[in-house]
Parts: C-alpha cells; sequence; structure tokens
C-alpha cells in the first residue's frame, strides 16, 4: 500500500529515532519533536496469544473496543505452544504477539529461531508460581518452617533441597517442568532453585547441547502451560513454574500446592510483552502506534480504582476463546488473592499487575536482566560485555514508540502525563533493584557485575 505523505514523515521519524536510540540513553532525545501519528497503514490484524490470564490486555482492547477506536480490526487467536506462536509472527500469518520477555531477545540474537523481534510494550509485572505435586509437598513440611499451624512465606529452595538430595541418592531424576527454554518461568525456576544451592543445570549450544541439563541436580524440561497440571497429576514431573491460572488449577483439582509465586522470587518483575517483527514496525509505524495505544488502555483498564474491572475481566477471560478455565479459578489470583494449600488463601494484590509502577515501560534493564540469565545459564555461549548488553536491549525494547503512544493518549485525553515515565529524563534503566528471594543486588547498567555476585552460574568462563 503507498505511503502518504504524512505517513512517509512518521516513518522518517520512527526510523531515525529508533537508530539514535540505540546508541544514546533515551533522556538525549528530548528535543526530538514528535511527528504526527496518521491513520494506520494496515488496519486488519490478527493477534497469537497462549492461554493464560497475562493475555488480558489483549482481551480486554478487543473486547471494550479500544481497537476499534484506533481504526484497527482485530482478531485474536490462542496458539498451541511459544514456538508455533513464535513462528506466526515471524512467517507473517500472525502480526504480533502476546510473548514470552525473552523471545523477542533469543530471537533477535539467534538463539533458536533467529529474526528481530521487537517489543514496544510490557504487558504485565508477576504472575507465575512454582507448584510442587502433593506427595513433594508432603516430604518439604519437614524443613519448612511454620508459625500458628501455616508456613512461614516466602518458602526457599532450601527447603526442597534435602528431598532433592535424597532422590539423587536413590540414582533417580528429580524432574519439574517449565514451558519454554527463554520462558521467565525456566529463568524463575532457575533461580528459585539456584538460591536454594540446586543446580539447575547448563546449556551449551555451541557443543549442540540445548538440552539445559549439564550438571544439572534437577532436570528442567518443557510443557506447554495448559498442560501443566496434567503432567503433574501423571507424575512425569514433580513440580512446574507457570502462569495463572495453572498454579491455581492444581490447588482447585487437589494435586499440588504452589509453594512461591514471582512477586516473591523478584517483586514486581516484568513477564510477559507484545512482539512485532522489526520489519512490521518499519513497513507499519503508524500501525504500530495504534497497537500500543490501544493497549494501554486496556492495561489502564484492568489496573484503575483498585483493580474494580477485575471481576468483569475474570468473566472475559474464563471464555473458552481466551484462557477457557473456570471463572473461580482465574479469580484466585486475578483479583487480588492467592492460594497456597488448599484453604491457605493469602492477600497478594500486585499479583497480577499490568499497569502501575510503570508495568507497561519496555525498560532496557528488563531486558539486560533476561540476557544476564541467557549467558548465567548458557544459552548465550560466550561472555559479552556490558556495552554488548546494552546494545542488544536496545535493539529489541522500543521506548521511542512507547512514547509516541503515550504522548498521543496524553493529547487524545485518554490518560495524563503522570501515568507515565518522564520522558524528558527517563534513561530506560531502573536504579538497582534488591527485592529478590537472595537480596542479591541487579544493576542493568553492570550486568557482568551482577552475573559474578551469584553464587552459581556462569561467570567468565566457556563451556
Amino acid at each position: 500500500m503507498p505511503i502518504s505523505g504524512s505517513n512517509q514523515k512518521t516513518l522518517v521519524y520512527n526510523i531515525f529515532s529508533r537508530a539514535i536510540s540505540v546508541i544514546v540513553p533515551l533522556f538525549l532525545l528530548a528535543g526530538v519533536a514528535q511527528a504526527e501519528v496518521g491513520p494506520p497503514e494496515k488496519d486488519e490484524l490478527k493477534f497469537g496469544f497462549i492461554k493464560l490470564t497475562d493475555m488480558a490486555p489483549l482481551a480486554i482492547a478487543y473486547e471494550k473496543g479500544y481497537f476499534e477506536d484506533e481504526d484497527l480490526y482485530v482478531s485474536i487467536e490462542a496458539q498451541a505452544n511459544w514456538k508455533v506462536l513464535l513462528d506466526g509472527v515471524i512467517d507473517g500469518q500472525l502480526d504480533g504477539a502476546h510473548m514470552l520477555a525473552g523471545q523477542p531477545l533469543a530471537a533477535t540474537i539467534g538463539y533458536g529461531t533467529e529474526a528481530h523481534i521487537i517489543t514496544p510494550f510490557s504487558m504485565d509485572l508477576n504472575g507465575n508460581g512454582i507448584t510442587v505435586s502433593n506427595d513433594i509437598w508432603k516430604q518439604m513440611l519437614d524443613y519448612v518452617p511454620q508459625e500458628n499451624g501455616k508456613p512461614v512465606h516466602p518458602i526457599k529452595a532450601d527447603y526442597l533441597k534435602p528431598v532433592v538430595d535424597t532422590y539423587r541418592d536413590r540414582g533417580e531424576h528429580f524432574n519439574m517442568g517449565m514451558v519454554f527454554p527463554v520462558s521467565t518461568h525456566n529463568y524463575e525456576l532457575r533461580y528459585w532453585l539456584a538460591a536454594g544451592g540446586i543446580h539447575p543445570g547448563y546449556y551449551a549450544p555451541h557443543r549442540g547441547d540445548t538440552s539445559g541439563t549439564l550438571s544439572a541436580e534437577v532436570m528442567l524440561s518443557v510443557t506447554p502451560p495448559p498442560q501443566m497440571p496434567a503432567t503433574l497429576e501423571a507424575g512425569t514431573i514433580f513440580g512446574y513454574c507457570v502462569g495463572e491460572p495453572w498454579n491455581q488449577q492444581a490447588v482447585f483439582k487437589g494435586i499440588g500446592v504452589p509453594v512461591i509465586t514471582d512477586y516473591e522470587i523478584w517483586k514486581n518483575n516484568p513477564e510477559k510483552v507484545f512482539g512485532i517483527t522489526n520489519e512490521f514496525a518499519e513497513l507499519y509505524p503508524n500501525t504500530t502506534v495504534h497497537i500500543v495505544k490501544a493497549l494501554l488502555r486496556a492495561a489502564k483498564w484492568l489496573d484503575e480504582n483498585d483493580n474494580a474491572n477485575r471481576e468483569e475481566a475474570v468473566e472475559i477471560l474464563s471464555r473458552s476463546e481466551y484462557v477457557g478455565a473456570d471463572y473461580e479459578v482465574i479469580a484466585n489470583s486475578m483479583t487480588g488473592t492467592f492460594e497456597y494449600e488448599k484453604g491457605d488463601k493469602r492477600d497478594v494484590p500486585d499479583f497480577n499487575v499490568f499497569f502501575r509502577y510503570n508495568a507497561t515501560y519496555p525498560y532496557y534493564s528488563d531486558a539486560i536482566w533476561y540476557l544476564s540469565q541467557m549467558r548465567r545459564w548458557g544459552q548465550i555461549s560466550e561472555p559479552q560485555s556490558d556495552q554488548w548488553f546494552k546494545e542488544t536491549a536496545a535493539k529489541v525494547y522500543r521506548p521511542d514508540i512507547y512514547r509516541i503512544a503515550a504522548e498521543e493518549l496524553i493529547a487524545d485525553g485518554y490518560m495524563t502525563a503522570a501515568e507515565f515515565p518522564d520522558f524528558d529524563h527517563e534513561s530506560g534503566f531502573k536504579p538497582p533493584q534488591d527485592d529478590f528471594l537472595d537480596h542479591i543486588i541487579f544493576d542493568g547498567k553492570q550486568p557482568n557485575a551482577y552475573l559474578e555476585s551469584l553464587t552459581i552460574g556462569l561467570k567468565q568462563e566457556i563451556l
């Protein structure tokens, strides 16, 4: 489709902004004038998702008419697994998708399927948990501290270690599931295990080994999210890390006990992102901005008025075309609570965050944490400089596009400047964070120093 003069202006602005954002801090762009965003170049779109509650911004943008407000005519389709979803975006069957935060990064650096994928929008914070089978939980209880007859949280992997050691002494594998090799769930499960002194294993792609089990004391394997409870019940795995509602489903079915949430592993950690190809963003810059505008409105709706809309959101997500789990199961976490053992329901108001705390902003430092975990466990085979981490993050995470969408919404009167970062001074890096289970500080500007501070994991060596 030919691009109009107005659209050409926006295209040039976006390409220019993208190029310079890779090599200079974002705050230096403060003086760059924003071009007017024209109508979408492509208005019929198909987006993919996996059946998890954190796909909610897509469902809400569709159901509340936010896509149509942006002159976008969208269809949303569940995908069989994360690989099928990524392949669909790469080959153009999907225009964009709900993605694991690690997927655009891994694809761009060539780990697995190679393609330049970007994200201009972070979909949520938190939302995952680690669940173990009833039998494993019973064995862990000998080591878990109790207070007033209830387990003291957070429950660390220190209490799982004696159980794992017993299996190893018998020469048996201790098997756990996660959803994808570059998923948040894989890295969170590994982080939890390693913080408890349990080695989750290394990858060695340069040696043709992508199993992630080298030196492993716990064997991690991939299971699609909706299949986690059934796989646990069958005894194929003894525990798993997954997003909701599949931890609460284990409680609902009486087959497992969630022992920790990712909020307790890393408070307000970034989770999913909305991913598109870099080619799509360059061909359809206006469309890209309009998509982000709709998703931002959906995210705000999900969190506004102290989560007042969550019950309606749960009803929408429980429909078969979206998550398709029982209303009660989805509501357990989406309405600000989380049930561990049956009947042990605790308040976790920030278990699912979609907008507050700048949840939607694509921070470079978030990208760098994921890249650091890829290096820690060997998916990135060789040591890299701090500058490499920063430049790679800037190729994938696109706060420049986000800013245009946000400023459009402010101009439209849908949002206020106070609801966003101070764009004129935002560097894209969060301050050093210590909200981790083990209290180790992560500074996105110094990823190699961070890697050196971790007891278990690769540093400067090559396997």
